[in-house]
């Protein structure tokens, strides 16, 4: 596979010149020390490391996998020493409490070393991740001596984490579970059940690894109302942070998986191993949400770096590869036949996946930025409104970037035709690792339920007001720009129809749950192109009146192909939605 350039430029565009996340300084402290020029020197070291580092032990990762004995679990050959970089750099604490010996640094700057990590090296940007995650619910809910033993240590690299919700028995449906916790007289508990699905339960690149566990006390009502939240660790910390003995838990085998095959997905059994309540009991749900959210959008991010590795391999091949003469007559007369980029077949699959790719980093980005606003703004009306947005798009970001992660990797392997299909091109590996994305943290199906069925609801109709009357606004002042009329034109029209499918599920939905279960998947991909498509205007209206150099001209010529090719998809969108679920619904179940 062609090797990996991280694109620094396109993510200083959209932080910088669309965004200006600079300019909330003022408000956010974070933001007052990310300048560009010190924002723009960590990406380009972390673009180094995944270039240099991540990206070389990729396809041997993938072809080695994890080794699973007596119980052990051995990561690929260069895992551990990466990843010993890897913390030894710093990267583990990027957008940590500074308290807990973090830098403190902004979530777009952490989201965009996240993308380079999963273009780069998928499987390897599980293990920090998921980290990531169990540190936000723990500081956000565990006791301050809790925080104190556990958070400064996974800052810091040393000791990962894993979220254990699922069991064989559920998945989705949390209120199945059967783990139990049993209290014990030193306010300690022991945990009994196992766990399936476990993304990094038992590897051999942290010393310890902290395992958050969903399970029911015994006086625990039934359904998710009885879940409660705790804190078990493969190693239980002597008073002093080091090392005790050896926890009752331990990883029963691997699964034998599609893709990701670098990042070990464990079965988990707790023998009554000891833990500690995180949050109030029988709130666990709530607290595990906390990382579940942070999860779905570091999920998205995967997709999106999948999405840019797709890109880049299909391009340097596009360019290269010598096939038939151009339609229009000879492109390059002194090789014996034209690179395939002069094609228009290869041409539509190379800018859709270049405008899908560049919309949805934009997208993620804005959202990144909302995330710290709902955080840390003085402002309170400004935080509420930020945190509306963010939870009205998670679910959007999550599920766009991961469907297009996965179209992009399909569309990489049609470029490159035979070669696609063959492993050592290494555009296989980009389809198997990234069809986890578009099921794990919540299918992306339930993600388009908890848009329909919870988000549009919330606040009557509050979270999504945050996003319509801004963007509405934003096509009224801009109508009125002549050089941007190409561009809102066509999104004004799609943004009436996401307003028209948003009334229609206002009124079927309530009157047939079934109509708002088959319109979800169609409404948030509707959702998802408009949102994209106003990141596309704010990007063309940037463009605009920067330098018409090649970069920003692109800019231009990739918001033409965005509103000509790919938001009219929601005309045919709005016509699947208001079909309703009869058609879905009318086959006897004997027929299928």
């Amino acid at each position: 596979m062609p090797s990996y350039k991280a694109p620094l430029r396109d993510m200083q565009f959209i932080l910088f010149d669309v965004l200006k996340v600079q300019d909330s300084g003022n408000a956010i402290a974070s933001y007052a020390e990310a300048s560009p020029d010190v924002v723009a020197a960590i990406l380009e070291e972390a673009g180094r490391f995944c270039e240099n580092i991540l990206q070389p032990i990729n396809r041997s990762g993938d072809e080695e996998g994890c080794t699973f004995e007596a119980g052990s679990v051995r990561t690929p050959q260069g895992f551990k020493e990466a990843y010993a970089k890897y913390a030894e750099g710093g990267w583990t604490g990027l957008a940590c409490d500074p308290e807990y010996g973090g830098q403190g640094l902004t979530s777009p700057v952490n989201f965009a070393v996240e993308e380079m990590i999963c273009s780069a090296n998928l499987s390897f940007g599980l293990f920090p991740g998921l980290t990531h995650g169990a540190y936000n619910a723990l500081r956000a809910h565990a006791t301050d001596e809790l925080k104190s033993t556990y958070l400064p240590k996974m800052v810091d690299g040393s000791w990962s984490g894993t979220m254990c919700l699922t069991e064989p028995q559920c998945g989705t449906d949390l209120g199945l579970i059967k783990t139990r916790a049993e209290p014990v007289a030193d306010g300690s508990f022991r945990i009994h059940g196992t766990k399936i699905f476990i993304s990094a339960g038992e590897h051999d690149l942290t010393e310890n690894i902290v395992h958050l566990v969903l399970a029911r006390l015994p006086d625990a009502p039934p359904g998710v109302r009885g879940i409660s939240l705790f804190v078990c660790p493969k190693f239980l910390p002597n008073s002093d942070g080091t090392m005790g003995k050896r926890n009752a838990l331990a990883c029963g085998a691997l699964e034998k998986k599609m893709g990701i095959k670098a990042s070990p997905t464990c079965v988990m059994n707790f023998d009554g191993a000891q833990a500690w309540l995180v949050g109030a009991p029988h709130k666990g749900l709530p607290a595990m949400f906390t990382m579940m959210n942070a999860a779905r959008l570091m999920v998205g991010i995967q997709g999106l770096g999948v999405a840019e590795a797709a890109y880049q391999g299909a391009v340097t091949y596009a360019k290269s590869r010598l096939q038939m003469r151009a339609a229009t007559g000879t492109k390059f007369p002194d090789q014996p036949a034209d690179p395939i980029i002069v094609h228009p077949d290869i041409r539509r699959l190379l800018m859709k996946m270049k405008a899908m790719t560049e919309g949805c980093r934009a997208l993620a980005l804005w959202i990144g930025h909302e995330l710290d606003i709902a955080m840390s703004h003085p402002d309170a009306e400004r935080r509420e409104a930020a945190d509306d947005l963010v939870a009205l798009m998670t679910p959007i970001v999550k599920s766009m970037l991961t469907d297009h992660g996965f179209s992009a990797a399909n569309d990489g392997v049609q470029v490159y035709g035979g070669h696609g299909y063959i492993r050592e091109w290494g555009m296989e590996q980009l389809i198997r690792d990234s069809r986890i994305t578009q099921i794990y943290e919540g299918t992306n199906g339930i993600q388009a339920m908890d848009l329909v069925g919870r988000k549009l609801s919330m606040g009557t109709g509050r979270l999504a007001r945050r996003f319509f009357h801004p963007v509405g606004a934003y096509l009224e002042q801009m109508s009125a720009v002549p050089a941007m009329v190409e561009f809102v034109a066509p999104l004004a029209k799609a943004f009436g129809r996401l307003q028209q499918a948003t009334l229609w599920l206002g009124k079927a939905g309530l009157a047939n749950p079934d109509d708002a279960g088959a319109a979800a998947t169609d409404y948030l991909r509707m959702f998802g192109l408009v949102a994209i498509g106003y990141m596309w205007c704010r990007m063309a209206e940037t463009a605009l009146t920067s330098n018409t150099d090649i970069f920003h001209s692109a800019k231009l010529e990739c918001a033409r192909f965005y509103m000509a090719k790919i938001i009219p998809e929601t005309g045919s969108l709005l016509s699947s939605i208001t079909a309703g679920s009869a058609s879905l619904m009318a086959l006897n179940e004997e027929a299928f």
